[in-house]
């Protein structure tokens, strides 16, 4: 159950995101400040590789051409998901943003169903109609 105790971390430092980009998109460009944050988080993480002493995994990784291709897709996914995040919090509301941008979930269940094959549960399934359900209240309102 490790992987539910990192999922709810992940939410609550998510949020944090929201707020403190909302606080901190008042007054600036937010290209611009999605590349800084970028860049503070790329200090950030390796402080953390480092800290782990996985430092040397890198190369193995930079070796690893499919690993390298999809990690690259990775990143330029999440960049482009970021610049329009940001964009939106610029301009709206958090408490429209944040859960709109939650559709990603049902997006990424779907395409795990076609891409990785995967498998949703009836459970899995009610809950992510829900949240589609949830997105759609919330855009409206």
């Amino acid at each position: 159950m490790s992987w539910l105790i990192y999922a709810i971390l992940s939410a609550v430092f998510a949020a944090l995101v929201s707020i403190f980009g909302k606080i901190g998109l008042q007054n600036v460009d937010s290209n611009t400040a999605t590349a800084i944050r970028a860049v503070i988080m790329t200090i950030f993480l390796f402080g953390v590789v480092m800290f782990q002493g996985n430092l040397g995994k890198i190369p193995e990784i930079m070796e690893d051409r499919k690993a390298l291709l999809f990690i690259v897709l990775s990143g330029v996914a999440g960049a482009t998901s970021w610049i329009f995040y940001f964009l939106a919090l610029k301009f709206g509301e958090v408490s429209q943003v944040a859960p709109i941008d939650k559709l990603s979930v049902v997006i990424a269940a779907v395409l795990a169903m076609f891409f990785l094959g995967e498998k949703i549960s009836l459970m899995n399934g009610f809950g992510i109609a829900l949240i589609t359900i949830g997105v759609i209240l919330t855009a409206l309102s």
